[in-house]
């Protein structure tokens, strides 16, 4: 049962960063006047969007322990590092409430880091638990 919830999880954690993905391709300008407006070239907003997608393959399709326990802690990193750009905005309450939410992802993607993939991964068995 553990393997199935642990299945579960990753998928649904996923679904943050394929949303994020779907966001960046479908309308770019919000993430990008972010970007930019912390001085930084707003097309880098397209290879933040793969990395997105990569995650979302690597948590769910990964081959194995390695492939989720890295991309764990990729988007881990990720979540604590994408938390800077609202807190600069942190007069709205809502973009602290993106902070906080970043930094519990962050937390859940830590724990699969150091877990791995369990039993299931999509189209498969791990490899090694």
């Amino acid at each position: 049962m553990a393997d199935v919830m642990n299945l579960v999880g990753r998928i649904l954690i996923s679904l943050v960063f394929l949303g994020g993905f779907a966001q960046k391709m479908l309308d770019p300008g919000p993430v990008r006047g972010m970007i930019e407006g912390i001085g930084l070239p707003g097309n880098l907003i397209w290879p933040v969007a793969l990395l997105n997608l990569a995650g979302v393959l690597g948590l769910v399709l990964g081959p194995g322990v390695k492939t989720v326990r890295f991309w764990g802690l990729v988007l881990a990193a990720y979540c604590i590092f994408t938390s800077y750009f609202h807190w600069q905005l942190r007069a709205d309450p809502w973009q602290v409430t993106i902070v906080v939410k970043n930094w519990a992802i962050a937390g859940g993607l830590l724990i699969l880091a150091a877990s791995g993939p369990g039993r299931y991964v999509v189209g498969g068995r791990s490899q090694a638990t």
